[in-house]
């Protein structure tokens, strides 16, 4: 049914386009299943749907809508979550032991029953597994030779979570919030269990169904996953196990489009109802369209470009603080981003506990020169930068290409797609990189460790941060950021968060340009769609139809 459906989709945009194109009075429009969504989304940085394993922001959104959690965050208030699996839960007076009451009676898409077992599996095999997200666990000290005792269940519904110092408990909360410890269906994930030779890739003598659900589904949620082909199409289809208030509709398609124009003409020929990556003109083309609308919300996710510091030019103070001033930030302000982000030069987005609202920065080439003339390069110097080509980073890019030209600096840009680009640099084997990062949960911590912590520099460290993927080695920056855990006064935890920007402004490989607006167009018959502050509160359960 599949094929067919996207073999119907692609035929009536095409004629659409076709009868636009020859200027006829009535244009053939297409419509969509009346229970079915279906969304024009650029998504070539999906690597893996395991959760265990997933670290990219449209896969939080797959995720988040397929799978349950603890607890999740309380859109009425993002300061605080609300329960999800968990009834109730409760905090010992030490700070170190959170015990969950799971609700009753819930059931995995399988049939198979929901309980804390599958809670306690999900933690083991997410830490066990070691992969990019396992950190937002490890953090609170379990390991994989503790975490079946730190991470347990006291019986079918009852779940006992122990950390190893007392940090604040809405950091604890809104980590669990993340989609790292999203829970799976233990008796399926096991039915999938491959036995594999320790190695790099899997320190035990199995990968804990990780091969299987990089494609597979285990989950629990509103809506299961159906398919996943990369660069193609996501396929979801409603839960009937679900334990809370079903899907309004029977499926939700996300269809891999990367052209905003793309998007834009689908989505006035009704052949999608949903445009998740216009560009600023498109998108205010589509507000004007009486038959569509448009949805907005500022998100959690910064635009920067790093520089790593494995490149001896590029670890030059000097070197750092001349790109920072090399940014035409009113340009792109005014154009690439208009509608769809805000300039903002510090790691903590507005809205976030400690946000520094200040952007000192601005595009001086003279001062620019200065400083590289001080870091020993009068002449400028020719450098790389992995650049995933999608809007608006292709255009940031091309910018800042050209302001640097105008000190002298000569910079090469190579793209790639989103798995292409983000496997680069995970290796650390890139000069420079521009992208965005989104929050994996409402906390300050999110952001500041992986911009300021790096606890192992070396090519071995297991602590993968972005300070980590750029070779910026700062112990005393590392210390801070782990004090801020324990301070469990908000408003000293707040000015913390402030000097830690303050100093990453200053003096950091970090360049921080802008904050996005998520945008989207809608078709006008849809009831319900809204944009969360994080791509994973990115929810269409709630979608309908009129």
């Amino acid at each position: 049914m599949m094929h067919k459906l996207n073999g119907r989709f692609r035929v009536l945009a095409a004629s659409a386009a076709l009868a636009m194109a020859m200027g006829a009075a009535q244009p053939a429009f297409a419509e969509t299943p009346k229970d079915t969504l279906v969304e024009g989304f650029a998504f070539d940085d999906i690597i893996t749907m395991d959760p265990g394993e997933a670290f990219e922001l449209s896969t939080a959104e797959m995720t988040s809508n397929t799978y349950s959690l603890l607890v999740r965050l309380d859109l009425n208030d993002t300061s605080k979550v609300v329960g999800d699996l968990a009834e109730s839960w409760t905090v010992s007076d030490d700070g170190l032991t959170y015990t969950f009451k799971l609700k009753s009676g819930m059931k995995f898409a399988s049939g198979n029953p929901i309980t804390a077992e599958d809670v306690a599996y999900s933690f083991e095999r997410a830490v066990k597994l070691d992969k990019s997200p396992a950190f937002i666990l490890t953090q609170f000290g379990l390991t994989g030779d503790n975490v079946t005792e730190k991470a347990k269940a006291a019986d079918a519904e009852t779940f006992v979570f122990t950390v190893d110092q007392p940090y604040a408990p809405s950091f604890v909360l809104n980590c669990l919030t993340a989609t790292v410890a999203s829970v799976v269906d233990k008796k399926l994930v096991l039915e999938h269990v491959k036995s594999v030779t320790p190695s790099d890739e899997y320190k035990y003598d199995n990968d804990f169904g990780n091969e299987w659900l990089k494609t597979g589904y285990a989950g629990s949620g509103p809506f299961k996953l159906r398919e996943w082909r990369a660069n193609e199409v996501v396929v979801l289809e409603r839960n009937e196990n679900f334990y809370g208030e079903p899907a309004k509709l029977a499926r939700v398609i996300y269809r891999h489009m990367k052209e905003s124009s793309g998007q834009r003409l689908a989505l006035e020929a009704g052949d999608i109802d949903v445009a998740r990556n216009l560009e600023p003109g498109d998108y205010e083309a589509v507000g004007k369209n009486a038959d569509l609308a448009t949805a907005s919300a500022p998100k959690g996710t910064v635009y920067y470009i790093s520089l790593n510091q494995k490149n001896e030019t590029l670890a030059k103070p000097e070197v750092q603080q001349a790109f920072k001033y090399l940014v035409d930030y009113d340009a792109i302000g005014a154009t690439l981003i208009k509608g769809i982000g805000e300039i903002h030069q510090s790691f903590l987005p507005k809205g976030v506990l400690g946000a520094l609202n200040e952007n000192p920065y601005t595009f001086d080439v003279a001062k620019a020169k200065e400083l590289l003339a001080k870091a020993g390069y009068p002449d400028g110097f020719t450098v790389t930068m992995d650049v995933r080509n999608t809007q608006p980073v292709t255009g940031v890019a091309e910018s800042f290409q050209q302001t640097l030209a105008q000190a002298g600096v000569k910079l090469e840009i190579i793209p790639g797609d989103g798995k292409q680009t983000l496997t680069k640099y995970r290796a650390r084997n890139h000069d420079m990189y521009i992208g965005q990062w989104g929050m994996d949960y409402f906390d300050p911590h999110s952001n500041a460790d992986t911009f300021t912590n790096n606890p192992d520099n070396s090519d071995e460290g297991t602590n993968k941060t972005l300070a980590w993927r750029n070779a910026w080695d700062v112990p005393e920056l590392s210390k801070k950021t782990k004090d801020a855990l324990l301070e469990r006064d908000s408003a000293k935890r707040a000015d913390i968060y402030k000097e830690l920007q303050k100093t990453v402004l200053e003096n950091s490989p970090f360049v921080f340009i802008f904050q996005q607006t998520e945008v989207a167009g809608l078709r006008g018959n849809l009831q319900g769609f809204k944009l969360g502050p994080s791509f994973d509160t990115n929810y269409v359960w709630n979608v309908s139809k009129e």
